[in-house]
């Protein structure tokens, strides 16, 4: 996940202009012609999506005589990205013909009507029935019908250093059985290794979803057995009042700022702290602890900007314990992002084509490799070449046994939000863990229009 930030007006409005003028004309474009947006990394060193996008047109265009792709990158952290995105999806005259949607964000984008059931394209493409069930569904609507082509998806875990963890006296193979032996390693770098920032959870309205998915569900997914949705009831289709396990996960954050084990509260609210994390803490030597994704060493690869190659020999990676150590003793998070054709898109055949040509099996092992990512088919998934080809990816990959999901369902955003401004509140002092989780319950009950139910 990247870091988002609220537009002031003024920017809102020059945001607006800027996507509208950035993909020109849908209806009267050429139908020779296909139009791909998609989000392009707000690090100008980090290149990976445009290499890969660039490499996939030339392969296109000489498979496809006469036909022509055109790149709409959208340069912009996630929250500015999904309103550009949603401006231009609302009329044939802005929207392209293939839009890169995250997972979270979709099923609001197909009740609003902005996407087009591919059902009939996926039914004649064979290599769709080599796409892993759990990635199939993170693209479906509530109507059944899927709306986007999954590129892949993420896990997440504990990234440590393991220099900063020799001088603290902790163990290179460190594997904590509980979030108390978080803390405790977090204490333990706090008084032992003064000057560096022990433990790192992204928190907050600045890193929107950052927060939401990657610290906060975590935690949350992570206080109970597994067995059961903490944050949505599919049998009522209702969302969960703030409960204990709500209440844990907040004392968590609180813990970790409250004692000063993770960075300055001014940092860790700034929108650029997830570059800081990737770009300065941990290859510096400045970051003893990071609750982060599976994607990160694409930041480090050869060509990144951040050059990193020791990286595997100088971090230490450790799956996330459950609250207590209780089963299945370990948790983490997906998502991902798919491909979606617009319901406004001009040439919505030729944008099927582009997807069929960007998820062959060679061009969708050459992305997971790439952007750090993990597969989400089975082909490949099972292919020593990929398995082998970056440290970590086995580590990452075998956490999808322990995986959840997010209920990204229309409402989802609303309740991310109102997430995000309890765990801020909890940040900076302003409230405590029990009076966030009331507050957030508050919220939840006008974000749902009072679909919530207790547990």
């Amino acid at each position: 996940m990247r870091p988002t930030a609220a537009l002031t007006p003024l920017v809102a409005l020059v945001v607006a202009a800027t996507a509208l003028t950035a993909c020109g004309g849908g209806s009267g474009s050429d139908p020779d012609t296909v139009k791909v947006s998609f989000k392009q990394s707000t690090d100008n060193s980090v290149k990976v999506m445009d290499t890969y996008l660039a490499d996939i047109k030339k392969q296109f265009e000489k498979a496809h005589p006469g036909k022509k792709v055109e790149l709409v990158p959208i340069k912009a952290p996630d929250s500015e990205y999904y309103t550009k995105l949603q401006q231009m999806l609302r009329s044939p005259k802005t929207a392209p013909d293939l839009v890169y949607e995250d997972t979270f964000l979709i099923n609001s984008d197909i009740t609003s009507g902005y996407l087009k059931p591919l059902d009939p394209y996926l039914a004649k493409w064979p290599d769709w029935n080599r796409f892993m069930d759990t990635a199939k569904a993170a693209a479906r609507g509530e109507d059944g019908k899927t709306y986007g082509v999954p590129d892949g998806t993420d896990t997440r875990g504990l990234w440590f250093s393991k220099d900063i963890f020799a001088k603290a006296g902790l163990p290179a193979d460190w594997q904590p059985k509980t979030w108390n032996d978080v803390l405790t390693a977090a204490r333990t770098i706090k008084r032992k290794v003064p000057g560096v920032i022990p433990l790192n959870v992204y928190t907050g309205k600045p890193v929107g979803e950052a927060a939401t998915m990657q610290t906060f569900e975590m935690l949350l997914y992570g206080t109970n057995d597994g067995s059961t949705d903490p944050l949505y009831d599919k049998a009522s289709k209702k969302w969960i009042a703030g409960g204990q396990g709500f209440e844990d996960a907040l004392a968590f954050v609180e813990t970790v700022y409250k004692e000063k084990l993770g960075p300055d509260v001014s940092d860790a609210l700034d929108l650029n702290v997830m570059t800081r994390v990737r770009g300065e803490w941990l290859p510096q030597g400045e970051l003893g602890i990071a609750l982060d994704g599976s994607w990160l060493p694409q930041d480090w690869l050869p060509g990144s900007g951040h050059e990193w190659p020791e990286w595997s020999e100088e971090l230490g990676l450790a799956a996330m314990p459950t609250q207590h150590g209780q089963a299945p003793g370990k948790v983490s998070m997906s998502g991902g992002w798919t491909w979606s054709i617009p319901a406004k898109a001009a040439n919505p055949d030729l944008a099927f084509e582009f997807i069929r040509t960007m998820q062959t099996k060679a061009n969708a092992q050459k992305w997971y490799i790439a952007n750090s990512g993990i597969a989400v088919r089975e082909d490949v998934a099972e292919d020593p070449a990929y398995v082998d080809a970056q440290p970590g990816i086995k580590f990452f990959t075998d956490l999808v046994a322990s995986t959840h999901y997010r209920p990204a369902y229309p409402a989802y955003p609303k309740v991310s939000t109102a997430i995000q401004e309890a765990m801020e509140s909890v940040t900076t002092g302003d409230a405590s863990a029990d009076e966030a989780t009331s507050a957030y319950t508050d919220a939840l009950k006008d974000a749902t229009d009072n679909q919530v139910v207790e547990r």
